[in-house]
């Protein structure tokens, strides 16, 4: 059955903040069994401006240091520029 504008709407809206609800409580579960407090948020899920703000939002309200893409692309141009990265520091080292 099609789904109206609205209806689609709100159900995308709902699975993102699903998203980021259970992206605060796997980082947060993660910070209490291991003591770490900074996380880096990258990928191609994202690149959705509404998601970084959401959990950003959300991780540093309960004291989590985020980092977020600028520089690199958050998809498979910042895996590709990474993957460039260790291989020209593995020649170098290899000269």
């Amino acid at each position: 059955m099609p789904v109206g504008g609205g209806a689609a709407a709100r159900l995308a809206a709902r699975f993102q903040e699903t998203v980021a609800a259970v992206t605060q409580s796997f980082v947060r579960q993660i910070g209490q069994e291991t003591g770490l407090q900074t996380v880096v948020l990258s990928g191609g899920v994202f690149q959705n401006q509404w998601l970084v703000s959401n959990v950003v939002r959300r991780l540093t309200r309960i004291g989590f240091e985020v980092h977020t893409n600028h520089k690199v692309p958050a998809n498979d141009g910042g895996i590709s520029y990474g993957q460039a990265a260790v291989a020209a520091a593995r020649l170098a080292g290899a000269s």
